[in-house]
């Protein structure tokens, strides 16, 4: 098969195009064009040309990993997810994670923390938070450490309450609305029937 061009993508840094005579485009890096040496002209045999076409591929893969990670942050185990849905095999999307996790662009223990941070300062308690981290594909052997960034739950369940009431004493329908809103948000029963007590309204058996 004979090289018809070769030229650097107008679109993509480091991306380089390889025209071959069937029509073919061929998507690599810069690097790979020097391990191949490849040139216009050169005739590549089918053994050359299939080590091209799975290079190519790999590089096809990496691309749109480090694409998908720029965009927004996410698990080692939800970017294997996502590359497999735009048609990488599974040894492509492992090989492509792992690439990223050895330089330092995904780091499941630190997406970890930034998770919790985030849900937490969006008022979510413990149960909802984990929620959360299992959705995302975060391994369950970080959730501990990562969870203890979590704001103290009496303290968030008393702002969230202080801010609906503002000093209201609710009937028994309010009370309970809110009690359910709590319960939705990951906080135990246990932690809202002692706000609920600090706030010196009566509580109820659960």
């Amino acid at each position: 098969m004979r090289i018809e061009r070769v030229e650097a993508s107008k679109h993509k840094r480091g991306r380089v195009l390889v025209f071959l005579e069937d029509g073919v485009c061929l998507k690599i890096t810069e690097q790979e064009l020097l391990d191949f040496g490849l040139r216009a002209g050169d005739e590549l045999d089918t053994k050359t040309l299939d080590r091209l076409k799975e290079a190519a591929g790999v590089s096809n893969v990496k691309a749109t990993a480090a694409d998908l990670i720029g965009k927004r942050a996410m698990s080692r185990a939800s970017l294997e997810k996502k590359l497999k849905e735009k048609g990488a095999s599974e040894a492509d999307a492992r090989y492509a994670a792992e690439w990223l996790e050895a330089i330092g662009a995904i780091n499941d223990a630190d997406y970890a923390e930034a998770l919790v941070r985030h849900y937490g300062e969006m008022g979510y308690g413990p149960a909802r938070v984990r929620d959360k981290l299992y959705e995302k594909g975060v391994p369950r052997e970080l959730w501990d450490d990562a969870l203890d960034q979590l704001p103290d739950n009496g303290e968030q369940i008393d702002r969230f309450l202080e801010g609906k009431l503002r000093g209201r004493t609710p009937d028994e329908k309010e009370k309970k609305r809110l009690t359910d809103a709590l319960l939705r948000r990951g906080y135990s029963w246990g932690d809202v029937k002692a706000a609920w007590s600090r706030q010196g309204s009566e509580t109820w058996e659960d």
